[in-house]
């Protein structure tokens, strides 16, 4: 059973609510892209080395895609509002400190703590708001919500680049630490809900589950500075497969209080919905870390006008996700999500065009339809992710949907790192450089940091790893589309339709 504020009564709450939310969401990637942006002049100014600098992405991105399964299940049965509130005031809170802080050691344990604030808001705050609203209401506030975590991811790279130039990399988190306090005063206006009957937490999943997601984050930090075959990075990679199938073994035994509530996927619409991280955010993500330093380091822009060239990417994520809902109102979801992924297959196939010395629209060419995909996909995903299951489970739904959104993009952070470097440095080692020293040259170039007595090679490997990874992401998105096509179809049981 269910308890929460009628939705009657609240009525005048609406909007603080929404609000509250809405900031709190966008700050969520704006600590992600915006952290990206400052990593050149932080890891500059702290004096790190390529492996430690790294963990200031990786302590966040742990951590964040770790804990929203805890954090939903948390929600549902001491307070959603409790932990939205707990989560926003973690993520200002250890913001502040990482602008304060006085080495890059300081600054990982800071982002590492940080991230479980992080998980805590996007768990609660989308179950805040299934619980509140209903009919239009909702619709407008999902479409609001991801209209907000677009424009954190869209604006961040410009607004980050526009505060490192003008005040320094602290300002960067500085200013998440502003934008929490007017989050957090409009959360104290939400309707507290809970769910009395929910288990407790299942603390022997959130262990297995966030140490083989360490394991393999590391791992890819690992290959990327000591190789693929290194002991150390197979040791990793065996360590995390066992981990997570240990995972998969605990949450099947506790069928009463699983973290991974597994009956949910018995649902085809939920399967569908879960599954859409990884096929539409992987790249855009990836994108929004990366090409940044490879338009800085590489192609020799600003740090400002990298954020700008980045807009043909950023400004639908703003744009199209109030939109997505009554396109998919006239159509589908089905159709909007299937049409999302098909539009980052083409961005992802003309990311092979990407050429150091290209001008603006070549480079807009590739990065529309990959805005317009994930714009599309952030105005239904979180709604659909809500509404396919009871609402009483709505905060553990919110946490499976969030911690394969967040997972996906962590591991693409990390894993794209390690390709990246990898695919550069045997490039250079092709032009007669050492192996270490090659390896050292390219890690320190996907941070933004090029060697000026290597540019030529590097532009070369630098532009040909981005080729790849579009190849790679193409098929990805391919296998999304069809996937999604199929999952979707309108032969679901009429039971699972009318609960949904």
């Amino acid at each position: 059973m269910s308890t929460s504020s009628s939705l009657s009564s609240y009525g005048r709450g609406y909007w603080p609510m929404v609000v509250a939310v809405a900031a709190a969401s966008m700050m969520l990637p704006f600590s992600v892209t915006g952290a990206a942006v400052a990593l050149p002049s932080m890891a500059a100014h702290l004096g790190s080395s390529v492996g430690t600098a790294q963990w200031m992405l990786n302590a966040f991105n742990i951590t964040f895609a770790a804990l929203p399964l805890a954090s939903g299940s948390l929600a549902d049965r001491i307070g959603r509002r409790r932990v939205l509130l707990t989560g926003i005031a973690l993520v200002g809170g250890l913001s502040l400190l990482v602008a304060l802080a006085p080495s890059m050691a300081v600054a990982d344990m800071a982002r590492l703590v940080q991230g479980c604030g992080a998980a805590a808001v996007l768990a609660s705050g989308a179950a805040v708001l299934a619980h509140s609203t209903s009919g239009r209401r909702r619709q407008l506030a999902f479409g609001i919500l991801g209209t907000s975590f677009g424009a954190g991811l869209a604006l961040g790279p410009l607004v980050a680049g526009a505060l490192v130039e003008g005040a320094g990399w602290r300002s960067v988190f500085l200013l998440v630490a502003v934008m929490s306090v007017p989050a957090w005063l409009c959360a104290t206006r939400a309707p507290e809900s809970r769910n009395p009957d929910q288990p407790a937490l299942d603390v022997a999943g959130l262990l297995t589950f966030t140490a083989g997601l360490a394991c393999l984050s590391f791992a890819f930090v690992r290959a990327g500075a000591a190789g693929w075959s290194a002991p150390s990075t197979v040791l990793l990679l065996v360590a995390a497969v066992a981990l997570i199938a240990l995972f998969a073994v605990v949450e099947a035994r506790l069928a009463d209080r699983p973290m991974f509530d597994v009956r949910l996927f018995r649902r085809p619409e939920f399967v569908a919905v879960v599954c859409q991280p990884f096929t539409v955010t992987l790249g855009f993500v990836i994108l929004l870390v990366y090409l940044p330093a490879y338009l800085q380091g590489v192609a020799g822009r600003g740090i400002l006008a990298s954020g700008l060239l980045l807009l043909p990417m950023t400004a639908p994520v703003l744009l199209l996700p109030l939109a997505a809902g009554p396109l998919a109102a006239r159509t589908s979801i089905r159709t909007v999500l299937t049409g999302a992924s098909a539009l980052i297959v083409t961005g992802a196939l003309l990311l092979t065009t990407l050429h150091s010395n290209g001008s603006p629209l070549a480079l807009a060419l590739p990065l529309l339809p990959f805005g317009a995909g994930v714009g599309l996909a952030f105005g239904v995903m979180d709604n659909a992710a809500i509404s396919t299951v009871p609402v009483e489970n709505a905060g553990a739904a919110a946490g499976i949907f969030n911690t394969m959104r967040i997972t996906g993009e962590s591991v693409a952070v990390a894993g794209a790192a390690a390709l990246l470097t990898t695919l550069t440095a045997t490039r250079l080692r092709g032009g007669g450089l050492p192996a270490d020293a090659a390896t050292r040259i390219a890690g320190q170039a996907i941070q933004g940091q090029v060697d000026g007595a290597q540019h030529t090679a590097l532009a070369a490997g630098f532009t040909g790893a981005f080729h790849t990874l579009g190849l790679v992401l193409a098929a990805l998105s391919t296998l999304g589309a069809v996937l999604t096509y199929l999952a979707l179809a309108p032969a679901a049981p009429p039971r699972a339709v009318g609960q949904s």
